[in-house]
């Protein structure tokens, strides 16, 4: 069974080199049909990651939430039996964020040292590097998804371009390794009786359930917003329109609290024990 939560956040992410971040936003709801509403950062400027991090423990404490973050929890290993092959590393998720962190000097919680110096031959960063399809690695939950017409996600080794989530992804998991004693991580911790859990999302998800096209995921006037937040059972959207980040937030989480109770998200058929442990799973593939 699923826990009951009574707060759905959903967090989009960045890892932008820095100590605040224009491309972080944070969505809340409770409950019920209310449209999600940005949550400012404690300082009132733009979020930092140790903010986030702070204030997640914060709200965790107070009511049981289920949190979503956009960034890729663990790098692939079951493609090639290992995260980085040939390097000495952890082999399961919880001790690799561990060794990322200890790995960083980043300030914020950021990891592109990790990519940029640390372990630099496995990250495409453009020409020079080869042949960028010889780092398009994913994950069993990527690959599963792929395989049923949802894209191809971008791999955490890719860390060239817009659409890179490289950086989003280990300064994540620094985020995690901060966090986990506090708040469990699905799938590698199991969904607690009671109590606040984290989960792994992909806003395009939530943007193709609420009818957006593939490809145009992104809401960028009130419109499609209200449009899509309608479709997911919630009500429209007061005050200026956000900028997109905070439009996928507000989005994502009115379609977390629409589908946390359904107990098939929480047991994927292709999901099993050494992918919970090592890989991790996207809420809402299925």
């Amino acid at each position: 069974m699923t826990p009951r939560f009574e707060r759905f956040v959903a967090i989009d992410w960045s890892g932008a080199k820095g100590e605040r971040h224009k491309g972080i936003a944070v969505a809340s709801c409770e409950p019920g049909e209310a449209a999600p509403t940005l949550v400012s950062s404690p300082s009132g400027r733009n979020w930092s990651r140790a903010e986030v991090a702070d204030w997640l423990v914060e709200a965790a404490a107070l009511k049981p939430t289920l949190f979503g973050f956009d960034f890729s929890f663990a790098p692939p290993l079951i493609e090639r039996g290992g995260y980085l092959p040939g390097d000495d590393v952890p082999g399961d998720a919880p001790a690799f964020w561990a060794y990322v962190d200890s790995r960083c000097d980043d300030v914020d919680l950021g990891a592109a040292s990790f990519l940029e110096t640390a372990h630099r031959r496995h990250f495409y960063f453009g020409k020079a590097d080869g042949m960028k399809a010889d780092f398009m690695h994913l994950r069993r939950c990527e690959a599963h998804y792929n395989a049923q017409g949802g894209g191809k996600p971008s791999t955490v080794y890719d860390a060239i371009g817009a659409a890179q989530v490289a950086k989003a992804s280990f300064a994540g998991m620094r985020l995690l390794h901060r966090v986990r004693h506090h708040v469990p991580a699905w799938p590698f911790d199991p969904p607690p009786a009671r109590g606040s859990l984290i989960v792994e999302i992909y806003t395009s998800i939530a943007a193709r359930d609420a009818g957006r096209p593939r490809g145009r995921s992104k809401m960028r006037d009130a419109a499609s917003l209200n449009d899509a937040l309608s479709s997911l059972g919630a009500m429209l959207h007061s005050g200026p329109m956000p900028d997109d980040h905070g439009a996928d937030a507000i989005l994502t989480a009115a379609w977390m609290r629409r589908r946390a109770g359904e107990a098939s998200l929480w047991s994927p058929d292709a999901l099993n024990p050494l992918i919970a442990r090592t890989e991790g799973w996207t809420f809402g593939i299925i």
